[in-house]
């Protein structure tokens, strides 16, 4: 049973006990936040959540006051969420009385019915160990002796984990076995050793207990729950982003603040995602809706938690406030970029450079604009990747649809376009995304960068469209089997949804968007 404690608000001007450690107005404390140290006092006035703002809006200054803390009493303590009076609760600010469900268990309590109360705080704590300790752990408790010296095998997943990051340009890096072996800290390791292969740590003077925290954050900060949305993704997606960043074209033209700022908005994307989409949040009444008008939710909630983050480290303070700030804004300038629902804004300017030919990488402008165009591509390149991966990935997303759909049957609501696991299959939402989305961006990324990498991805797309086509036809034999009358109608319903599903025309309120084009199909 998860405890919650309602405690009076610490008054901003009065100094704040050492003891004393907030995250956010609600947040869940767990022993591995003791590791990495309380912070300085002084700076808890500035750290205000996942959400910052800037200091002159006084309506975000609100929501992301400074909220109640806790005392750790016991060196591995029980997982506590801590809700601030200030403001009002995220759960009472729409009049649905569905939405006090919290988005970090929504998932297992569907699922699971009751899941463990400790099972999150004890999540955290075994990925701090290494995955033969956590074994060997677990091992001990079930009465088995360990036959091999531990650090003998952790040296040998570190090692093999090692080995991988050798080849982390190549595009079919395994980021499900790179996860594995280091036990859950994909996120950490890759971008940790990126930012390092790249010379940025020392380029740019970044403390390396603040980058770490920073990084430990990050990761924590997506939910684990969620079956795609989670820092496995934000992973793929980074080192997706360094593939692109490694072609020639870029190669030669980008700046290392280009980099750095390319791999944070890369690891930070999808930062906090809750698991639904926008057209969720916005029918529900969401506060997170009402907070960004109906326009890029998400996104504008992923880039304020990261910069949340890196107010709250301190990663980039001892840099000139103007450069912060820059940071800042470009960073949020490449997250806002990857609404799905301005596809075509950003496709059709790219075409259009493409066609006039007047793109400049020595340009600043130009450069902003092909980075924003390559976290696009990472962001959706999973059917790009080679079967293996890009089937496992499919499945993945495509859980996630049914479950916000589950929901949405279990409260009464309108199933979202994709989200019905009765009348949608993986085949079907797969093939209808790569043509409505996947391939006419990748046809134009080709034309941008014709090389090998392209005309890999392009490659790979076909085969996996045929792929899931293949198996769509024997789902469709079986299925004319059992119901002929209704057979083979499926997959022009889903691929008309794709254009659909995260667009804000779904959505009372929001601004009506143009219908993302099916470009060439060069695949």
């Amino acid at each position: 049973m998860e405890v919650c404690y309602q405690l009076p608000v610490l008054p901003l001007d009065r100094p704040v006990p050492k003891h004393v450690l907030s995250r956010r107005g609600a947040i869940s404390f767990s022993s591995s936040s003791s590791l990495f140290g309380a912070p300085d006092p002084r700076q808890l006035s500035q750290r205000r959540g996942a959400i910052s703002y800037d200091s002159s809006d006084q309506t975000a200054l609100y929501i992301r006051m400074l909220g109640a803390c806790v005392v750790f009493k016991q060196l591995f303590p029980r997982d506590v969420r801590v809700r601030s009076q200030v403001g009002f609760e995220p759960e009472r600010r729409s009049s649905h009385p569905y939405l006090c469900i919290d988005f970090r268990t929504l998932h297992t309590r569907l699922g699971c019915g009751s899941a463990s109360a400790s099972s999150a705080p004890e999540r955290r704590v075994h990925r701090l160990l290494s995955f033969q300790r956590y074994l060997h752990s677990s091992r001990l408790l079930r009465g088995i002796p360990q036959q091999i010296p531990l650090h003998l095998l952790d040296e040998d997943y570190t090692g093999q984990a090692r080995c991988m990051l050798e080849k982390v340009g190549t595009w079919n890096f395994d980021i499900f076995l790179f996860d594995r072996l280091t036990n859950g800290n994909s996120l950490i390791t890759l971008t940790f050793h990126l930012l390092n292969q790249y010379g940025l740590v020392e380029l740019f003077r970044l403390d390396m207990v603040k980058l770490w925290r920073f990084l430990v954050m990050v990761q924590e900060d997506y939910h684990s729950d969620n079956p795609y949305h989670n820092a496995v993704h934000a992973a793929d997606v980074t080192q997706a982003m360094y593939c692109y960043m490694r072609e020639p074209i870029l190669a030669k033209s980008l700046t290392s603040w280009d980099i750095l700022l390319g791999l944070l908005a890369a690891a930070t994307h999808d930062l906090d995602h809750p698991g639904v989409n926008q057209p969720f949040l916005i029918k529900t009444d969401h506060y997170l809706s009402t907070l960004y008008r109906n326009t890029s939710v998400l996104e504008n909630h992923h880039w304020k938690s990261a910069v949340g983050l890196l107010r709250e480290t301190g990663l980039f303070s001892h840099l000139p406030a103007e450069d912060s700030l820059n940071m800042e804004q470009e960073l949020g300038s490449l997250i806002l970029a990857t609404d799905i629902s301005r596809q075509n804004d950003y496709l059709s300017r790219f075409r259009l450079h493409l066609d006039q030919d007047d793109l400049c990488l020595s340009n600043a402008t130009h450069r902003h604009f092909i980075l924003q165009m390559a976290l696009k591509c990472a962001d959706i390149c999973n059917p790009c990747r080679p079967w293996e991966l890009s089937k496992q990935w499919s499945e993945k997303v495509t859980e996630e649809f049914f479950q916000q759909g589950d929901i949405e049957k279990k409260h009464k609501l309108e199933v979202s376009p994709l989200c019905d696991r009765d009348a949608n299959t993986v085949g079907n939402i797969q093939i209808g995304f790569m043509t409505y989305v996947a391939e006419p961006l990748f046809a134009e990324w080709a034309r941008f960068s014709d090389t090998r990498l392209s005309q890999t991805m392009l490659g790979y797309m076909g085969l996996n469209k045929a792929s899931w086509g293949g198996l769509q036809q024997e789902q469709t034999s079986v299925s004319e089997e059992a119901e002929p009358s209704t057979a083979g109608t499926n997959t022009e319903e889903t691929t008309a949804a794709i254009a659909r599903r995260d667009s804000n025309t779904t959505t009372a309120g929001g601004t009506s968007s143009k219908e993302i084009p099916q470009g060439s199909r060069e695949s």
